[in-house]
This record gives C-alpha cells, sequence and structure tokens, in this order.
C-alpha cells in the first residue's frame, strides 16, 4: 500500500512520457492486455462504465471504442495524466481520489481500474468504495501487474528491478519513478492472494485470468 503524495507527485513528473514508455517497456504487450479487457466488458453490455485511475487514458480509450453506446466517466487524482487523456480523446474525465469518491451508490453497472489499485493507500478500503459505487449484481474488473511462477519468475525480477528502471530513466529522466513502480509491483498481491482480498471485501465470483505467462493479471468480480 503506497502513500498518495509521493505517488501523485511521481506520475506528475513522468505524465508527458507515460504513454510511449510504457509501450516501450512491455513490447506493445500492455495493448493486447487492454483489447482482451475491452472484450471482457463488452461482454457484459454495461450501461455505465466508471474507469478508476485512467491515467493517460489509455483503457478509457479501449472501451469509448468497443463500448460506444454505454455511458463512460474517466477519473484520476493526478490532474497531470487527465490532461493527456483528454488530448487523446477521452470524452468524460473527473478529477477523483479513488479512495472518496463522489459518485452515488450503485451508479455503474462496470467499473475498472487498470495498473491503479496497486498505487492506492489502502487496498481494502478502496475495493470497498468501489463496491459501493458499482451496482448490485454489476461488476469489477481489475488489470494490474501480476508476479509470475516457474520459470519466468527469476528473469522477469531482474528484469523489473535491474533493466526496467534504467530505459524509463533514459526515456523519461525520472529513473527513481520507476523503481518505486518496480518495487510495488513485487510488494502487490496476485494470482489467489488478489482474489481472496477481492473476496474480503464483499464480491462474489472472483476469477483470475493470467496475461503473458503471469506478467500481469485480469481480475473479475460481482458485486
Amino acid at each position: 500500500m503506497q502513500d498518495p503524495t509521493f505517488v501523485k507527485n511521481a506520475f506528475s513528473k513522468i505524465a508527458d512520457r507515460y504513454v510511449v514508455t510504457n509501450h516501450v517497456l512491455s513490447l506493445g504487450t500492455d495493448i493486447l492486455w487492454r483489447k482482451k479487457v475491452g472484450r471482457i466488458v463488452k461482454s457484459w453490455s454495461p450501461k455505465d462504465i466508471l474507469d478508476v485511475a485512467t491515467g493517460t487514458g489509455d483503457l478509457a480509450l479501449e472501451l469509448q471504442r468497443v463500448c460506444p453506446e454505454s455511458s463512460l466517466v474517466a477519473s484520476d487524482f493526478c490532474p497531470e495524466m487527465l490532461a493527456h487523456a483528454t488530448q487523446r480523446g477521452v470524452k468524460n474525465t473527473q478529477v477523483v481520489d479513488a479512495m472518496d469518491m463522489p459518485f452515488e451508490d450503485n451508479s455503474s453497472d462496470v467499473l475498472t481500474v487498470a495498473f491503479g489499485l496497486r498505487n492506492m493507500a489502502d487496498y481494502p478500503a478502496a475495493l470497498t468504495e468501489m463496491r459501493r459505487v458499482i451496482r448490485p449484481g454489476g461488476h469489477l474488473l481489475v488489470l494490474d501487474f501480476s508476479t509470475p511462477e516457474g520459470f519466468l519468475g527469476k528473469p522477469y525480477d531482474f528484469y523489473l528491478n535491474n533493466i526496467l528502471p534504467k530505459i524509463a530513466g533514459l526515456l523519461t529522466g525520472e529513473e527513481g519513478a520507476y523503481s518505486y513502480l518496480a518495487g510495488s509491483i513485487g510488494d502487490f498481491p496476485s494470482g489467489g492472494p488478489m482474489v481472496k482480498l477481492i473476496e474480503a471485501q464483499g464480491y462474489t465470483d472472483v476469477t483470475c485470468i493470467p496475461l503473458s505467462g503471469g506478467i500481469a493479471s485480469i481480475y473479475t468480480a460481482t458485486s
């Protein structure tokens, strides 16, 4: 669980280069992950979607594309990131702290959070606040990095802690911010522990879908 002031300052500094850096570091795989999320959300035929911690709007743009009839709000607590989301074509953005959202109870059919829960100050409290906003029978979807098991574990750990921060530092000038991000991935619960954490906040039908050998995972749940 993270220091929100540090996180906000870190993302403010890297906002201008955030999108291209993510694509380089993942070799474009993050685009495919978001497309899979889009297909899942589309299958739920939502009327209202709330994309929390939208950042520069990558997932919100994909959801706008695949769910054009849905009403979508993209929120983030970092104005600098949201400015890029707006410039890139996200139609409805709001500066919102995910730990204390201004949205009404039971106001969204689907709530998504991609690579954002990991950066929040209190994972259980954040998940509980998200559940407040989701309608009964609605859906939560979390996309985030996870820790691969088996033969990928050690090579990925080396890349994450030794190579990723240096490449990101060259691209953004903020190696420290990406050293933090690498550390946050290692500390973040994934797989079974994340499923149990989501269930503990009152969600049902929780599933985990590993991506790219477990480098990332999609978690879905019903409110």
